[in-house]
C-alpha cells in the first residue's frame, strides 16, 4: 500500500502540471513502475492532447509489457477526442493498473476498471482518492452537474473595505496577492464581474505572469440593463474573449453594438429585476465552461451567494484601516436578518502571502442550493 501510496502521489504532481490548460478534461498523471524502478511518466498537457498514459508509455525508456500502471483517474473507455486509453493499455501487455480515483465521467465511471479487469489485468482503485478529488475538484462539480465550479475571490482591508468612500481601490492588497490573483486567473476558465467594477475600476481581467506562458480566461460582465461603456478595456482587449450577460432591459442598439464589436451577448431571464445568476451558471456550462472566479464587485458577490452558485472562497486582508461608513465592503446587496442566517465556511485554512493574510474555504454543505432548486 505504502508503494501505491508513493506512486500515485508522483503521479499527482506530474497531473498538476497541467493546471489551467486541460480545462474542462480532468487534471490527469500517469507513472509507470518496474522492479521498483520509473520507467515512464507523462500527464495530460492540453485540452485535446494525448492523454497522461499515452505520455507515460511513449515517454518510457523500455517495454512497458509486465509493468505496473500508476495513474490518478480511471483510465478512459470511449472514444472522445482522442482514442480509448483502455485500448492501448490491454495492447501494450501492462500487468497491473493502479487508480486513484473513479472517473465520475457518466461515459466513463467504472467501465474502464471493467474493461481492463475482463482483459486479466489486476486493478486497484482508490489509492491516494482524496487527493485525487481536491485536485479535480472542478471537474467532479461540472461533469456531475453541467454546472461550473465557482469561487467568489474578495480583498479588503481589515475594517471590512474594498474601496474608500471615493471607490479607490488600488491597491488594497499587496503585490504578492496581486500575482496570486493572476495565477487564478490562469487556472480558471472564465472570470465574472458585475458591471459596476467596471464602471469604477475598467480592469482589463486578462492574465499576466512574469516569464511564464499563460492563457487569458473568458471575461463575462453582469449587466442587466447595459451600463457598460463601448471604451471599456474588457472590449478593447480581445472582445472575443467577452461575455456580456444581460436581460431584456439592455437596448437592442446596445446589444448590436457590442455584438459588433465583438463581443457575445447573453440575454438571460430576469430575477429580482438582475440577471438570474442561475440561469447564467447552466448557460455557461452548457458553453463548456468549467469554472468561474468571480472577482466582486459587492452587489453580485451577495447575489451569487444567495442564489448558491459559490462553491469556494477566497478572502485577501491586508493590514489597512480605511473607515468610513458609506465604504464598500466585499458582501453588499440586501443582506441577511439574523445571524442563523450566515452563510458559513468549511474546511478553511488561513496563509501569509506577502503582508496579507489569504483566507480561503469552501462553502457549508447546509447553505448551498440542493440541485433541484429545493
Amino acid at each position: 500500500m505504502e508503494e501505491e501510496q508513493k506512486y500515485i502521489r508522483r503521479a499527482i504532481s506530474l497531473a498538476k502540471r497541467g493546471l489551467g490548460w486541460v480545462n474542462p478534461n480532468p487534471m490527469v498523471g500517469a507513472v509507470i513502475v518496474r522492479n521498483g524502478r520509473i520507467i515512464g511518466e507523462g500527464y495530460h498537457e492540453f485540452f485535446g492532447g494525448p492523454h497522461a498514459e499515452v505520455n507515460a508509455i511513449l515517454h518510457a525508456q523500455e517495454s512497458v509489457r509486465g509493468a505496473t500502471l500508476y495513474v490518478t483517474l480511471e483510465p478512459c473507455s470511449h472514444e472522445g477526442k482522442t482514442a480509448p486509453c483502455t485500448d492501448l493499455i490491454i495492447s501494450k501487455g501492462i500487468r497491473k493498473v493502479v487508480i486513484g480515483m473513479k472517473d465520475p465521467n457518466p461515459l466513463v465511471n467504472g467501465n474502464g476498471i471493467q474493461i481492463l479487469t475482463d482483459a486479466g489485468i489486476e486493478v486497484s482503485t482508490g489509492i491516494e482518492q482524496a487527493l485525487v478529488c481536491k485536485m479535480n475538484e472542478v471537474f467532479i462539480k461540472y461533469i456531475v452537474t453541467g454546472k461550473p465550479f465557482c469561487t467568489l475571490k474578495t480583498a479588503m482591508t481589515l475594517d471590512g473595505k474594498i474601496a474608500t468612500v471615493e471607490n479607490a481601490s488600488r491597491w488594497i492588497s499587496c503585490g504578492e496577492s496581486r500575482r496570486y490573483v493572476h495565477e487564478l486567473r490562469q487556472q480558471y476558465s472564465a472570470v465574472m464581474v458585475g458591471v459596476n467594477t467596471i464602471l469604477y475600476d475598467d480592469p482589463l481581467l486578462n492574465t499576466r505572469r512574469a516569464r511564464k506562458k499563460s492563457k487569458d480566461p473568458l471575461k463575462v460582465i453582469v449587466d442587466s440593463s447595459g451600463k457598460i461603456p463601448s471604451g471599456s478595456q474588457v472590449l478593447k482587449m480581445n472582445p472575443q474573449l467577452t461575455i456580456i450577460a444581460t436581460t431584456g432591459k439592455m437596448e437592442i442598439p446596445k446589444i448590436r453594438e457590442l455584438e459588433r464589436m465583438g463581443a457575445q451577448v447573453l440575454v438571460c431571464p430576469q430575477k429580482d429585476e438582475k440577471v438570474d445568476l442561475g440561469y447564467l451558471m447552466v448557460s455557461l456550462g452548457k458553453m463548456g465552461v468549467d469554472s468561474v472566479l468571480l472577482e466582486g464587485g459587492s452587489t453580485i458577490a451577495f447575489s451569487a451567494l444567495a442564489e448558491g452558485i459559490v462553491d469556494k472562497v477566497i478572502s485577501f486582508v491586508a493590514p489597512k484601516i480605511i473607515g468610513g461608513a458609506g465604504a464598500p465592503s466585499p458582501v453588499g446587496g440586501r443582506g441577511l436578518s439574523s445571524m442563523e442566517d450566515a452563510i458559513g465556511l468549511e474546511e478553511f485554512h488561513f496563509r501569509k502571502i506577502g503582508s496579507d493574510l489569504l483566507i480561503e474555504g469552501y462553502i457549508r454543505s447546509d447553505n448551498r442550493k440542493m440541485e433541484n432548486g429545493e
